[in-house]
C-alpha cells in the first residue's frame, strides 16, 4: 500500500497526460482535415504531445500546489515525507536536486549501455550485431543522453542541492518553478525512449536538416524531447541566478562567494541567454515536418545552413554550460583536500565570465567545412583559440591550488585531481579542431570523438564523479567505503585513457565517426578500444554497489566529514527543511586555509533566534 500511495502522483500525472494526449491529437487531426494534410499522424502527436505535457504536470502535483491558486483556490502543500518525497512534486530544493542527481546517473547509466553496444559492433569489420542504421540510431541516442547528463547532473542535482547552502539561504529563489524545472524532464526521457518504436533518428545529437525533416517519426519524438528539455534548462537558469543575486546571507559579499557558486552562475548565464537559439531551431524543424513549412528546404526558398547556425549558437556555448560547473566542482574539492585557498580566486571569477562572453564568439568554428565564406575562417579562428586564454587561466589556477598544499588523498580529490590530467589532453588536442587547415583535416573523423569525450567525460563526468563523492556525506548523511571509492577511481582513469587515447590514433589514420564500419587496417586498435570500453563500464558497477550500500546501511557521515569551512559543512548531515537553524552570517573568507586553527574556526555564525526578527 505504501508503494502505491508513493505512486500515486505519477500515475495522476499518466493520467491526466492521456487525457492532454487525446484532446491535442484529436485538435492535431482536425487541424490537419481542415488544412488538406495528407498525413495526420505528426501534427496529432505534436499537438498531443503539447497538450500531454501540461496534464502530465498538473497530475503529478503542480495543480495541487501552485496552479490552483490561479483560480482562486487553495494550493495543498505535499504531505510526502522520508523516501516518497522523491516521488513527488515537491518544493524542497534539496529534494529536487536528489531527484536530479539520481534521475541524471540512471540516464548516464542507460547511455553508457548503449556506448557498450557501439563498441560491440565496433570489435571488428563488418557487420556484427548491428547494421548501419541501427547503428547510428544507437549512437543518436546514446549522444543525447548523455549531452542531456552532462547539462543537468551538476546544475540541475549538486547545485540545486548545495547553492542554497553554500550562500546562506533557506531555498532557491522560485522553488515552485524549480520543482517544474525537474517534472519536465521525465517526459524527456520518455520520449527519448520511445523514439526507436517510431522508426528512431540517425541524425546525430545534431539533427541537421534536411535528414532530420525527412526521417522517421522517431526523429519527432526526439525533438520534442530536445525542446522541452531545453525549456527545462532556461528554468533553472533563470532561478540559479536569482537566488545567487537576491538571496545570499549577511556578509556573503561577491568576493566571499564559494567557487562553485560562481560557476554556476556563469552557467545560467549562458542556459538563460542561449538556450532559447536551438530552441528557435527545433521550433523551425517541427514546423517542417508537421505544417509543411520551408525554412530549410532551398528548393523552396529555405536556407540549409540557416539551422546549423542556429544550432551551434547554442551548442557550442552549452558545452561550457556542461563545463563550467564542472570546472567549480573540481576546484571546491582541490582547495578543501589541498587545506589552501582557490588561488588566483578573482582571475578564476573573470575567466568564468570572459568564457561566457567568449563562448557566443567561436559557434561558426564547426562549419569551416560547410560552405561558409573563406573570409570568415580567421575571425572563427582566432575567436576560437582567445577561449583557451581564460580557460587556460582555471587550468593553472587549479594547479596553483595543490601546489605545495597538504594534499588529502581522498576519493573526491583523486577524481578532481584526474580531472585536472584529462582535461588537460582535452584543451591541448582542441586546438587542433580551432585551427582551420587542421580541423579540416581531422573533421569527422576519430579524432573528434576523442577530443569531446575528453572535454565532456574527462571533464564532466570526473567532476560529476568528484562532486558526487564530495557531497554524498551531507546528502545521505552516510559515509560510502573509502577503499571501492578508490577502486572505482583508479580503475575508471585507466579504462578511460586507454579506451579514448587510441581513438586519437584511429582519427589520425582516418576512421570516419558515426559509421558501423571500417577498413580492417584498424581492427587491432578497435579490438583493444572495445575491451578497455567494457572495462570502463564495468567501473560504475563499483560506484553504483558502493554508494547504494551505503545509502541503505552506510555509518553515519558525522555533519562535517572533510573539515571544510564552507557553509554548507556548518549545518547538519542531511540539512534540515530551511538548511539552518538560523540565519548564518557570513565573517570571513569561505577558504580561510591557512588561518591557524582554520578548520575549528567557522567563517560565519549564526543569529540567534531573537534576532532573526529584526
Amino acid at each position: 500500500m505504501a508503494v502505491l500511495s508513493t505512486l500515486r502522483p505519477i500515475g495522476k500525472g499518466l493520467v491526466f497526460a492521456a487525457i492532454g494526449y487525446l484532446i491535442g491529437a484529436g485538435l492535431g487531426i482536425g487541424l490537419s482535415a481542415l488544412s488538406g494534410h495528407a498525413d495526420p499522424g505528426e501534427p496529432a502527436i505534436a499537438l498531443g504531445y503539447l497538450f500531454a505535457l501540461p496534464g502530465w504536470l498538473m497530475g503529478v502535483g503542480m495543480w495541487d500546489q501552485w496552479a490552483c491558486e490561479w483560480f482562486g483556490l487553495k494550493a495543498r502543500a505535499s504531505t510526502a515525507r522520508g523516501w516518497q518525497r522523491y516521488f513527488a512534486f515537491n518544493t524542497d530544493h534539496k529534494v529536487v536536486g536528489v531527484q536530479y542527481t539520481v534521475t541524471f546517473i540512471v540516464v548516464m547509466l542507460l547511455a553508457g549501455g548503449l556506448s557498450m553496444l557501439m563498441r560491440w559492433e565496433l570489435m571488428a569489420p563488418g557487420r556484427n550485431i548491428m547494421g548501419p542504421i541501427e547503428f547510428a540510431t544507437t549512437m543518436s541516442l546514446h549522444g543525447i543522453m548523455m549531452v542531456a547528463v552532462a547539462v543537468a547532473a551538476i546544475i540541475g542535482g549538486f547545485a540545486n542541492f548545495t547553492v542554497p547552502l553554500l550562500i546562506g539561504a533557506e531555498d532557491v529563489a522560485f522553488p515552485r518553478l524549480n520543482a517544474l524545472s525537474y517534472w519536465i524532464v521525465p517526459p524527456v526521457a520518455v520520449m527519448l525512449l520511445l523514439a526507436p518504436l517510431f522508426g528512431g533518428f540517425d541524425s546525430g545529437w545534431t539533427a541537421y536538416p534536411p535528414l532530420s525533416v525527412v526521417n522517421a517519426t522517431g526523429q519527432l519524438f526526439f525533438l520534442l524531447a530536445f525542446l522541452t528539455f531545453g525549456f527545462s534548462s532556461i528554468l533553472g537558469g533563470l532561478n540559479f541566478i536569482t537566488t545567487i543575486v537576491t538571496l545570499r546571507a549577511p556578509g556573503m559579499t561577491w568576493g566571499r562567494l564559494p567557487v562553485f557558486v560562481w560557476s554556476i552562475l556563469a552557467a545560467s548565464l549562458i542556459s538563460l541567454t542561449a538556450t532559447q537559439f536551438v530552441a528557435y531551431g527545433l521550433i523551425m524543424i517541427i514546423l517542417e515536418r508537421v505544417a509543411g513549412m520551408a525554412f530549410f528546404d532551398a528548393a523552396r526558398g529555405g536556407a540549409p545552413l540557416l539551422y546549423q547556425h542556429v544550432f551551434w549558437f547554442y551548442s557550442h556555448p552549452a558545452v561550457y554550460i556542461m563545463i563550467l560547473p564542472a570546472f567549480g566542482v573540481a576546484l571546491e574539492v582541490l582547495s578543501h583536500f589541498s587545506r589552501k585557498p582557490v588561488f588566483a580566486y578573482k582571475w578564476v571569477v573573470i575567466a568564468f565570465l570572459s568564457i561566457v562572453g567568449l563562448s557566443f564568439l567561436v559557434w561558426a568554428h564547426h562549419l569551416y567545412v560547410s560552405g561558409m565564406p573563406n573570409f570568415l575562417h580567421i575571425p572563427f579562428m582566432v575567436s576560437t583559440e582567445l577561449i583557451s586564454i581564460p580557460t587556460g587561466v582555471v587550468f593553472l589556477a587549479a594547479l596553483g591550488t595543490i601546489w605545495q598544499g597538504k594534499l588529502w588523498l581522498k576519493t573526491p580529490m583523486l577524481f578532481a585531481l584526474g580531472f585536472v590530467f584529462n582535461f588537460l589532453i582535452g584543451g591541448i588536442t582542441g586546438i587542433y579542431l580551432a585551427d582551420v587547415p587542421t580541423d579540416i583535416q581531422l573533421q569527422n573523423t576519430y579524432f573528434v570523438v576523442a577530443h569531446f569525450h575528453y572535454t565532456i567525460m574527462g571533464g564532466e563526468i570526473f567532476g560529476l564523479m568528484a562532486g558526487l563523492y564530495y557531497w554524498f556525506p551531507k546528502i545521505t548523511g552516510r559515509m560510502y567505503n573509502e577503499k571501492l571509492g578508490k577502486l572505482h577511481f583508479w580503475w575508471m582513469l585507466i579504462a578511460y585513457n586507454l579506451t579514448f587515447i587510441p581513438m586519437f590514433a584511429v582519427g589520425l589514420k582516418g576512421m570516419n565517426r558515426r559509421v558501423f564500419d571500417y577498413p580492417a587496417s584498424m581492427a587491432d586498435l578497435n579490438m583493444f578500444i572495445s575491451v578497455a570500453s567494457f572495462l570502463l563500464g564495468a567501473s560504475f558497477l563499483v560506484m553504483v554497489f558502493n554508494l547504494v550500500r551505503a545509502w541503505v546501511r552506510g555509518p553515519a557521515a558525522g555533519d562535517n566529514p572533510w573539515r571544510a569551512t564552507t557553509l554548507e559543512w556548518q549545518t547538519s548531515s542531511p540539512p534540515p527543511l530551511e538548511n539552518f537553524p538560523r540565519q548564518p552570517v557570513v565573517t570571513g573568507n569561505q577558504y580561510n586555509y591557512g588561518v591557524p586553527n582554520a578548520a575549528s574556526a567557522p567563517n560565519a555564525v549564526q543569529t540567534p533566534a531573537s534576532d532573526q526578527n529584526h
